[in-house]
């Protein structure tokens, strides 16, 4: 985003008004994070912007149909549920972002109304900012009861895209300017989306990773050795590694059970 905060600002963009990008990222600020079904220590990002383009409507009708038809990601909509800036004193209540998703099709028990920690974004303290609109997907069991949504359930929900709609120059804490030009940036989680497209229960075990996964496995495993006390149980991580230290000093190691921790291998 930060390279961009000129053009948000209203200078003009070389590449014209409708920009793609992809970002290899890792975590910082919310690096805690880690170690859920859903947050990886790096990752990768796919992202759209309009330079006083397209707006609100657009956005989210160009998302929802990515997601949903059969001629992108297909999936399920009845597995999707979306959030909307609340409004405080700074800023009004979204109802512009609730009522386009409502023209999509969105039930209003999908719609969760949450406050700015949650539907806010910013370039920093200051800076180009406004309300954005999360589209979350269902990674519970079978379809999701009614009612349930990010703000009433929200340990069964994932979220897959964020749609930020910056209309605002924040000058201090308690000043927002609106920006001459309305702009939107939008960014995806290309592992969370995999892991949805193909019911993988976490990122972690996506497609994306598999042949990752698959090597590391082999390579661990091999790393273990079969005891020769006790056929078929393998040795530890470290008896292993201490049995390598001891062959070099032209001894053998033994797993323990052995009534001869050492033994000699002349």
């Amino acid at each position: 985003m930060h390279p961009l905060v000129p053009y948000l600002l209203g200078e003009k963009h070389p590449a014209g008004t409708r920009l793609t990008d992809y970002q290899k990222c890792v975590r910082t600020g919310d690096i805690e994070e880690v170690g859920d079904p859903s947050h990886l220590t790096c990752f990768e990002m796919l992202g759209n912007w309009s330079l006083g383009d397209y707006f609100k409507k657009e956005s989210i009708a160009f998302s929802y149909e990515f997601l949903t038809s059969p001629k992108w990601l297909a999936l399920d909509p009845r597995k999707i549920s979306v959030t909307v800036f609340a409004g405080d004193e700074n800023a009004p209540r979204d109802e512009e972002a609730a009522s386009y998703w409502k023209e999509n099709g969105m039930p209003e028990d999908k719609i969760a109304y949450l406050p700015a920690s949650d539907n806010w974004w910013a370039a920093g303290p200051t800076g180009p900012c406004g309300p954005d609109t999360e589209i979350f997907y269902w990674v519970g069991e079978g379809l999701p009861p009614a009612g349930s949504n990010k703000g009433t359930d929200s340990a069964n929900w994932m979220e897959i895209w964020n749609n930020v709609f910056m209309q605002y120059n924040r000058v201090d804490e308690k000043t927002l300017v609106p920006l001459p030009k309305k702009n939107v940036d939008t960014f995806r989680g290309k592992h969370r989306s995999i892991s949805r497209r193909f019911s993988s229960p976490s990122s972690k075990k996506s497609r994306i990773w598999r042949p990752t996964s698959t090597e590391t496995t082999r390579k661990r495993t091999s790393r273990f050795e079969s005891s020769p006390t006790t056929p078929g149980r393998a040795c530890s991580f470290w008896e292993t590694k201490r049995a390598s230290r001891r062959r070099m000093w032209g001894r053998a190691m033994f797993c323990e059970g052995s009534s001869d921790a050492l033994s000699a291998t002349e």
